[in-house]
């Protein structure tokens, strides 16, 4: 695996070597962690992307069972070579949430090793989050890019629901964690959230082709994904025409 910058965004499937993208969109409670209650209720996702002619992947937001994450790969001939986090609540990276211990990226890193990428207004916040150190995390920039064999991830800061909340940008797909769902986006009166910054966020993510399909980091949505075309018609966080007008009805 590799690291380097994009100068600008890449979009669309790409001929050459489109084939080769690995993508898998799990969800918890239903395609891991079956018996656990809590990945039942808090539907989150999990997301497999890499180049399957090197036989290699990344894992985003691995929380709940990050061992049966790993075997589902391995079942379909992935090696996890490394993680990414959207952002660092532990419903997404593991650790304590409603007096309940969710295992996430320490127990992947305990039976795999890798890096951890992040961006780095979120480095420390992982590290206290999931109890993880220095030597576990890649920490990024806005507009870098973490390369799977032929494949490019470009890495989108997106601050607003937390400050180095990102977003993962794949030959048209963009894994939007808690920046962006299919209905609604994620919540600004946590700490550390910020409300204008979440408008900006969403403002650039909606910036993207029309055809760039969203896959959000819950199910919160009768689908799992759609076009952020749909998206933005659909969605009511892009309903406002203004930044003030955004802020009258979703600051806290």
């Amino acid at each position: 695996m590799q690291v380097g910058t994009l100068p600008a965004v890449a979009t669309g499937s790409g001929e050459t070597g489109s084939d080769r993208l690995y993508f898998r969109q799990l969800l918890s409670g239903r395609d891991f962690a079956t018996d656990d209650q809590v990945a039942a209720q808090m539907v989150n996702f999990v997301y497999l992307i890499g180049d399957r002619a090197a036989g290699e992947a990344v894992v985003i937001d691995p929380a709940y069972r990050p061992g049966e994450i790993l075997d589902i790969a391995a079942g379909d001939g992935m090696t996890v070579v490394g993680a990414l986090a959207t952002h660092y609540h532990p419903d997404h990276i593991g650790g304590s949430m409603m007096g309940i211990t969710i295992p996430g990226i320490a127990d992947l890193l305990e039976r795999q090793g890798m890096k951890v990428h992040v961006q780095r207004p979120e480095a420390e916040l992982v590290k206290k989050t999931a109890g993880v150190s220095d030597e576990d995390l890649a920490v990024h920039d806005p507009g870098d890019v973490v390369e799977v064999g032929d494949v490019e991830i470009e890495l989108i800061h997106t601050p607003g629901h937390t400050p180095g909340s990102q977003c993962f940008l794949v030959r048209g797909s963009l894994v939007a964690g808690d920046t962006l769902f299919l209905e609604g986006c994620g919540r600004t009166d946590l700490p550390g959230s910020d409300a204008g910054q979440m408008y900006e966020s969403l403002q650039t993510l909606g910036q993207l082709p029309d055809d760039t399909v969203v896959f959000p980091g819950h199910k919160y949505s009768r689908h799992s994904s759609a076009t952020l075309e749909i998206t933005r018609e659909t969605n009511y966080v892009y309903k406002p025409s203004s930044r003030e007008q955004w802020l009258t009805m979703f600051g806290q």
